[in-house]
């Protein structure tokens, strides 16, 4: 190869050798791989714009409300109490990862990630409607500033910037919940001046970022990038150029047997380098800036097509696979993870299945021992604190075992209401003569709407005898 060949494994392709950025202008892709991830995409983002309007039950189908410490995850509540969820589903997350990208390289980002799926599939497509394809655009960069380019320019940032708008506003919805970013768009501004500058702001965040940074946020801000050399192995399964059938490159000529003068399959067009939306030419072999989102299979099954050789040049394939024509191998690593990954799902599951739905806890209420009145009874102050998690409201009253026992709610009847908290104070009475070394354990039971809901266990004290 010769330096300029070379340069890839110094710097990234979107960085010149002085450090400036290089823009890229991908041509616009096209072929089968493409129209499978317009599919795909198109039905992300309905799911995503759409996700803070759909209701399961009476909840959304997704809201982090992180102010109000409250996570529905498919119409589901999760409460602070149920962190220790959130803990292994983070976990089963990371590994989920780990084990996808061993086998299958960076699919996600050039299949699944929004910021792929906004820029090549949203914001790209209006580029190119605008703008025309590559070359257009390459010599719209460089003309003086015309009216047509005056007007494509500010046409295009104008789409840019409320298209940011409406994302942010998506974005917001499954932090605070569509209502309340109904509140903010339609009440008076002074009434929600700190939601309406997170919009402003989150604007111009994914405007900057859809606008501007572009590739530069999967090839330099992205950490997942740079995990790949950790995680792939000669195993992992990418989009890679088959140098052993491609090899010697050189353009074709009519009448030629290639086969005969030692060339190869690859005739050196160049439109695998033009459509990627990275900047990269995947001929160099796996790198950290290929997203894996196929256009240069599609771009280069195309040429194969058009000078009669076999598709499959650029593939999804091993390293093993190109140089030893082996299919994808089930390593122990994979096996490995699998386990593990398998585990991790079946203990999550068996913990979200026992999951209650209303919890309490109860406490001895602070500074307080007990009471003895003049027949000789005995009392104790308790706290309970509930949380009902349900879309129920509960009349709640409370019962204790044993004949001698008594039990009396401080104040007014209970009312719990739907996924709401709730503090109540109770006094116990026994005699001292039920008191075993002046203790004794009971249980209370908890109805709610006539239904015992649950039952906790405390310890009474009295004097010693």
């Amino acid at each position: 190869m010769s330096e300029q060949d070379e340069a890839f494994r110094d710097r990234i392709a979107t960085v010149n050798e002085k450090g400036r950025r290089i823009w890229i202008f991908p041509k616009k892709p096209f072929g089968s791989f493409y129209n499978k991830r317009k599919i795909l995409s198109y039905f992300l983002l309905a799911l995503l714009f759409g996700g803070p309007h759909i209701r399961i039950g009476s909840e959304p189908f997704l809201l982090l409300d992180i102010i109000h410490r409250k996570f529905v995850i498919f119409g589901q509540v999760f409460w602070p109490q149920d962190m220790y969820l959130f803990a292994i589903l983070v976990i089963v997350g990371v590994v989920f990862i780990i084990f996808f990208t061993i086998i299958f390289g960076r699919l996600f980002c050039g299949w699944v990630c929004p910021q792929t799926i906004f820029m090549e599939m949203l914001f790209r497509r209006i580029e190119y409607l605008i703008d025309g394809d590559w070359t257009e655009q390459k010599r719209l960069e460089k003309s003086p500033w015309t009216k047509e380019k005056i007007f494509k320019r500010t046409l295009k940032h104008v789409i840019f910037w409320w298209i940011s708008f409406f994302i942010a506003n998506t974005f917001l919805a499954y932090i605070i919940g569509s209502d309340s970013l109904w509140h903010i768009q339609t009440d008076p501004f002074g009434k929600h001046l700190g939601g309406l500058i997170a919009i402003i702001i989150f604007t111009y965040v994914f405007y900057g970022v859809f606008a501007f940074l572009r590739e530069q946020v999967c090839t330099t801000i992205c950490p997942y990038g740079r995990l790949q050399g950790v995680l792939l192995d000669q195993n992992t399964m990418v989009v890679a150029y088959d140098e052993v059938r491609g090899e010697e490159r050189a353009k074709i000529h009519k009448g030629e047997d290639r086969q005969a003068v030692g060339k190869g399959d690859c005739i050196d067009c160049g439109h695998c380098v033009h459509v990627c939306p990275t900047g990269i030419d995947i001929r160099n072999g796996t790198q950290l800036e290929c997203v894996n989102c196929t256009a240069c299979i599609d771009a280069c099954d195309h040429m194969m097509d058009a000078v009669g050789h076999e598709k499959g040049l650029i593939r999804f394939v091993s390293e093993n696979g190109v140089k030893n024509r082996t299919p994808f191998q089930w390593t122990r690593r994979v096996k490995a993870y699998s386990v593990l990954l398998i585990g991790l799902l079946i203990t999550l599951s068996i913990l979200l299945i026992s999951r209650k739905s209303f919890e309490t806890n109860i406490l001895r209420q602070k500074g307080s021992t007990f009471q003895v009145d003049e027949h000789g009874m005995v009392s104790n102050i308790f706290e309970i604190n509930m949380l009902n998690k349900t879309h129920k409201r509960y009349y709640i009253h409370f019962e204790i075992e044993g004949d001698e026992a008594k039990i009396e709610t401080v104040g007014k009847a209970v009312i719990l209401k739907s996924e709401s908290k709730a503090k109540v104070l109770i006094v116990v009475k026994m005699p001292n003569a039920a008191l075993e070394n002046g203790t004794k354990k009971f249980n209370i039971h908890i109805f709610g709407n006539h239904q015992e809901i649950e039952v906790i266990q405390t310890k009474f004290i009295g004097p010693m005898l």
